[in-house]
């Protein structure tokens, strides 16, 4: 993988270990020569994980919707930053530019992205790996809601599967460097899900 897509927060909680991950993260992708793709911020999360892959030399790409850099929350310092029109392109282009995704914690916006590439991969659109980097449990909850659509029959097992659930970004972006998947085609053909 050269590009991991990574969504995340515009607010920071002021955590220490939440800082840590981000600090581990982005070493691991400069250990890995991998691009950081994100969605342009200097505030929050987004800003962190920006700023600690530049202190490491890494490559960063931004990609904000001109209103977003209006609001002057775009980052000013990065290796390349995309203005798009609205937040359709923004999304659209950071999927094109990513071979993988990982979801750190964020509010709705991250959650949205994250089931729209979850989405995507399920339905074959795309066969990039997607992995959570869940640190301090913050989305166990968000997990255990998705084993109860597998009960009530609303989600597939092998499609509850296709996430990787991490606390340590070496160990997750291993696991996607490995990733390999075959759209199911049953799925559009039987819909019983049992």
């Amino acid at each position: 993988m050269k590009s991991i897509g990574v969504y995340c927060g515009a607010n920071f909680n002021g955590d220490p270990v939440l800082l840590a991950a981000i600090e581990n993260l982005a070493q691991t992708f400069t250990d890995h020569q991998i691009r950081l793709v994100y969605g342009g911020g200097s505030v929050g999360v987004m800003g962190i994980i920006a700023d600690e892959m530049l202190k490491r030399k890494g490559l960063v790409t931004g990609v904000i919707p001109q209103f977003l850099m209006d609001k002057e929350v775009g980052h000013t310092g990065l290796t390349e930053m995309i203005i798009t029109e609205n937040m359709h392109q923004r999304k659209q282009k950071m999927a094109d530019l990513s071979d993988g995704f990982i979801i750190l914690p964020g509010g709705f916006g991250t959650l949205e992205e994250f089931f729209e590439v979850l989405t995507w991969l399920q339905l074959g659109l795309h066969t990039k790996p997607i992995g959570v980097l869940n640190v301090s449990g913050f989305y166990d909850h968000l997990f255990a809601q998705m084993d109860v659509m597998v009960q009530h029959q609303f989600l597939k097992q092998s499609n509850r599967d296709l996430v990787f659930n991490e606390a340590d970004s070496k160990t997750l972006v291993s696991k996607m460097m490995t990733f390999d998947v075959l759209p199911d085609d049953k799925w559009f053909k039987d819909r019983n899900l049992s």
